[in-house]
């Protein structure tokens, strides 16, 4: 019945359409005054859209705010299943409303995001700590996790820097939460096997550069009427906006969107993007810990972030950090105009686990003289911090290693290679 009422408002709608390109048709063939409404039409016409006019059975954008109110929970596998019926997702929950599926999976990856926050803290025992450190009570303010020996360990500590996107501090890939299991989409295998290896760990939350705030009317007013169009031009669309409203009201009622608040993006101070987060926090918490080892993990957009802080502190960074495992990064020595010396410092201390039909850990030939690259035993981007993460740690123990005796690690040419099975 839904169906066949949305065909019929469909329907509607193009005998509608075609009434006006018949007034249109008839309106060119007259004088100025015509072509005038001509234009007036056009207007009209490119203001509707067929996806609003889906909208006039969409239910309310109204979502629960816990994962009990979806009716999903984690198993003790870590994967999201259906309460009742112990079904994986569906996406797909309301047939035709492509949208409104959306922002339910936006809705529920909210609620995931705080569910990792938790986990972060209860189950690796991680605390949270407020950017920037010296934030008044009424600026926008975000934050970091970081474990109890962080800045005190004198061996080893272990930065985890996750991509670009909805992703948020600890983890990899909320698609893989959703659809696969924690321990692949989150970095909590990464924190756990860190500290049962002596690791203290900080983990960075770079997309986290701005709270939103919802407008008042006089700033959704002032929107609207900042224009940069000359005063004559503006009056002229204001007068034929005025002339078709009546026009435009009778189309509006086949239209019933949600209307969706408008908001306005406040930047946390010296946190406004992934590069000044990682630049911020080494500045403040990396370079002041005790550790005399200290390792990098970052996925896709955070290895660019990672090469933007060596431009920025390379010196700082040569002589604090051992090695860097970067996962399918997205850095470009070339885009980002890194130096000579960095890029060299890079080959000898740095391994790109990329996405490849390759059996884990072989060498891959890359067309950037950076890092070695090697297969991270997968072809899917997400994946690959994940499959990687095994070879990783043993990465870092050659580096340790070989620092110790003076021997730089050979990412590329390992015999034995370490089977994901044996994780």
């Amino acid at each position: 019945m839904i169906v066949l009422q949305r065909l019929m408002y469909i329907y509607l709608s193009i005998l509608n359409l075609l009434t006006v390109w018949v007034m249109m048709a008839q309106l060119q063939q007259g004088g100025p005054d015509e072509k005038e409404k001509t234009t007036a039409l056009k207007d009209l016409l490119s203001r509707i859209d067929l996806d609003e006019l889906m909208k006039k059975d969409e239910p309310p954008l109204e979502f629960p705010d816990t994962l009990e109110g979806f009716e999903y929970i984690f198993n003790e596998k870590g994967q999201l299943r259906h309460i009742k019926t112990g079904e994986p997702f569906v996406f797909n929950y309301r047939e035709d409303l492509h949208r409104w599926n959306q922002k339910r999976y936006e809705a529920l990856g909210e609620i995931i995001t705080k569910y990792v926050y938790e986990l972060l803290q209860t189950e690796c025992h991680l605390k949270k700590v407020t950017l920037p450190v010296d934030a008044t009570e009424s600026e926008p303010k975000s934050f970091i996790f970081m474990s109890e020996d962080a800045l005190t360990n004198p061996d080893k500590l272990l930065v985890l820097i996750h991509g670009n996107g909805v992703v948020r501090a600890g983890q990899w890939a909320r698609r893989l939460i959703i659809n696969e299991d924690l321990d692949s989409g989150t970095q909590i295998p990464y924190i756990k096997r860190a500290i049962e290896e002596g690791y203290g760990v900080i983990v960075l939350n770079p997309n986290e550069n701005y709270i939103e705030v919802e407008k008042t009317k006089a700033q959704v007013q002032l929107s609207s009427d900042s224009s940069d169009e000359p005063a004559e031009k503006r009056e002229r669309k204001d007068k034929i906006q005025k002339e078709t409203k009546k026009r435009r009201d009778f189309y509006e009622k086949y239209r019933n969107p949600q209307k969706e608040k408008e908001t306005m993006q406040m930047y946390i101070r010296d946190n406004g993007s992934p590069e000044e987060h990682a630049i911020y926090v080494w500045d403040h918490f990396i370079s002041q810990s005790a550790a005399e080892n200290v390792f990098f993990v970052a996925h896709s957009y955070g290895g660019l972030a990672f090469v933007e802080l060596m431009i920025q502190r390379e010196a700082e960074v040569k002589n604090k950090v051992t090695a860097v495992a970067l996962t399918d990064s997205v850095h470009n020595v070339w885009h980002q105009e890194v130096g000579k010396t960095i890029r060299e410092w890079m080959r000898e201390n740095c391994c790109n686990w990329v996405s490849s039909s390759e059996p884990l850990d072989t060498s891959v030939e890359s067309m950037l003289p950076d890092c070695p690259r090697v297969s991270a035993g997968t072809e899917r981007h997400e994946l690959t911090s994940w499959k990687s993460f095994p070879s990783i740690f043993k990465f870092f123990s050659e580096a340790v290693e070989a620092k110790n005796s003076a021997v730089k690690p050979t990412p590329t040419r390992r015999s034995n290679r370490i089977k994901y099975e044996e994780l």
